[in-house]
Parts: structure tokens; C-alpha cells; sequence
């Protein structure tokens, strides 16, 4: 083992809190332990001058109470700027470790993620499937990109302190970057139907070259680009948006991530919650200066499939002869 690797799978001795896992973990048990210790002190500080001020002006005391004062000008400012102040600096510490969790970065291994009565069914690039389970490499970046089958689920990982809810309708983002090694649980955190409790899964980190033997050790299956340009040809999508088409329809290639105009004047970023609107709900952006023909793909391909056209289109939509060149 190199120290690297050792030091990730060490685990000290005591923890206030169950030992993170992953880098996003540190971030969330500081802020955390802030906040308890911010609500802890103000509720003895609150508690305590109670207790003073009932002792201090009990019934029968000898305290003074000639000249009471109605009004305090610097105190009504005190306890109204010093809380705003307080909020507004735990909302930017807040919003700040936020951002950092949601901003993937370059080269992330991405594994796409569908939740479905009652299981989670994971696939990685190179077409590798898992069930309730989810192996990924120490120290590199991993995203999940998710969709719900049916009802809404939520993947939660609290070793790394973190949970994204999985929506019907939309895909969602989970990015993480794995710190310390073993196995830890997945849990749906979102009551999704009679055998909810029983949805859980395991998530094991492992050594990088340890995971790259794993990855290629799996069923050889096609990958997820080599799946969507193959559903790109099967489906019927070709017909239209292929380079020989005499139907107006927009090119694929280089549309991920770039801008695109609607007829109706707006313009919207081509993600991956555009993408999948655009092929099971074709009629709500239509882009301008193209005719509103597209057939809706809704209940024609399952969420599996549409992950997969719309990664081999963030992929660049290569349409290449042959599919084994997309691995």
C-alpha cells in the first residue's frame, strides 16, 4: 500500500461524528458543529440572562426600579444588525460549500443512475452494470447523473454527507470525490412505495488500479455512448437528424452545452434536462427556424435509453461506422 492509500483506509480513534468520506464531508461536519455551537451559545446566553433577570427582579428584591427604561436605541440596533449579520455570514458559508459540491469537475468519471420500485440499477461508461451497488476509484471525481423510472427517490450516502432527490421527469446531478476506502451504505431517503426500506446499496471505494482491474473485469457490453449512437440508428432518430436527411431537423453534433434559440424569442442552454424535454416532450422548446414536426419518444424509450442518447450526445453525437470506435 503507498502512505496515500493507508492513510485513506486509517481510521482514528474517537469521532464526535461518524468518520466522512468523501471530500464534501469536512465541509458539511464543520459547518455543522458551527451551527450547533452558534444555537447551543445563544440559548445559554438567552437561558442564562433569564435566569439572571428573574433572580435579579424577583418580588421582595432590593433591586432598583425608580428610573425604568422604557427605550434603547443602541440595544434594539444590537440584537437586529448582530443577528442579520450572523445569518447572512452562515448563508454565504452555507452557499459557498454548496457551490463547491455542485461544481463538477473536468474528467469526472461519470456512472449514470436510475432509480426504479424499489432498486437502484447503475451503469458505468464502458457499459459495466451494477444493482444496488457502486464501486468508484480513491480520489478522483465522480458524477451520478440520475432519473427516477417511477416515483421520486432520493440517493443518499451519509458517510459522505451527502443526498440528491432523483425526479420523475428530470435528470439530476450527484458529484462526489471519494477520500477514505471501503464499503458504505446507500440509502432512498424519499418514501417511495411499500418496499422503500428495503432500496439500500452498497458503495465501495477502492484503489484506483485495484478499481480499473474491476471496471474491466465486468461483462463486456457495449458503453453508454456506443448504446445511444445505436439507439440514435434503431430508434428512428437518424432519419431526421442524420447528415444525409432531407427533413429539416437541427444537427446533433457540438449541441450539448451550447446556446439555443426557441421560436418563441428565449434562449436556453442545451443540458441535459433540455435534451431529454426535447426527445420525450418535443413541442415545448421547439428551436426557431425549424418546423414542430418531431414525434414525441415518450414511453417509447425508458430512462436507461434516454441517458444513454443524451450522453452519446455529450459525447459530440459522433456518427461513426463503427460503433467500437466510441469506447
Amino acid at each position: 500500500m503507498t502512505d496515500a492509500t493507508q492513510a485513506a483506509v486509517a481510521a482514528p480513534g474517537w469521532h464526535l461524528l461518524s468518520q466522512g468520506a468523501s471530500s464534501a464531508a469536512a465541509r458539511t461536519d464543520t459547518l455543522f458543529l458551527a451551527m450547533v455551537l452558534l444555537c447551543g451559545g445563544m440559548a445559554l446566553l438567552i437561558g442564562g440572562l433569564l435566569l439572571f433577570l428573574c433572580i435579579r427582579y424577583r418580588e421582595g428584591s432590593k433591586a432598583d426600579r425608580s428610573s425604568p427604561s422604557n427605550d434603547s436605541h443602541p440595544l434594539e440596533i444590537a440584537w437586529t444588525v448582530a443577528p442579520v449579520l450572523v445569518f447572512i455570514g452562515v448563508f454565504w458559508w452555507a452557499a459557498h460549500d454548496w457551490w463547491i459540491e455542485r461544481t463538477v469537475p473536468d474528467g469526472a468519471m461519470v456512472v449514470q443512475v436510475v432509480g426504479k420500485q424499489w432498486m437502484w440499477h447503475l451503469q458505468h461508461a464502458n457499459g459495466r452494470r451494477e444493482i444496488n451497488a457502486l464501486h468508484v476509484p480513491l480520489g478522483r471525481p465522480v458524477v451520478l447523473t440520475m432519473a427516477s423510472q417511477d416515483a421520486i427517490h432520493s440517493f443518499f450516502v451519509p458517510a459522505f454527507r451527502l443526498k440528491q432527490d432523483v425526479v420523475p421527469g428530470r435528470i439530476t446531478r450527484f458529484s462526489f470525490t471519494a477520500t477514505r476506502l471501503g464499503e458504505f451504505h446507500i440509502f432512498c431517503a424519499e418514501y417511495c412505495g411499500s418496499e422503500h426500506s428495503a432500496m439500500v446499496g452498497t458503495l465501495t471505494v477502492m484503489p484506483p488500479a485495484a478499481f480499473s482491474r474491476w471496471l474491466e473485469a465486468g461483462p463486456h457490453e457495449p458503453g453508454v455512448v456506443q448504446q445511444g449512437f445505436a439507439l440514435f440508428r434503431d430508434a428512428g432518430c437518424s432519419g431526421c437528424h442524420g447528415a444525409a436527411s432531407t427533413v429539416p431537423a437541427p444537427p446533433l453534433g457540438g449541441l450539448y452545452g451550447s446556446t439555443v434559440r426557441l421560436a418563441d424569442g428565449r434562449t436556453l442552454r442545451a443540458d441535459d434536462d433540455y435534451l431529454r424535454d426535447a426527445i420525450v416532450l418535443p413541442r415545448k422548446d421547439v428551436v426557431a427556424g425549424y418546423p414542430p414536426v418531431m414525434p414525441s419518444y415518450a414511453g417509447r424509450l425508458d430512462e436507461s435509453q434516454l441517458q444513454a442518447l443524451i450522453a452519446w450526445m455529450r459525447a459530440g453525437a459522433p456518427s461513426l461506422p463503427d460503433a467500437e470506435d466510441l469506447r
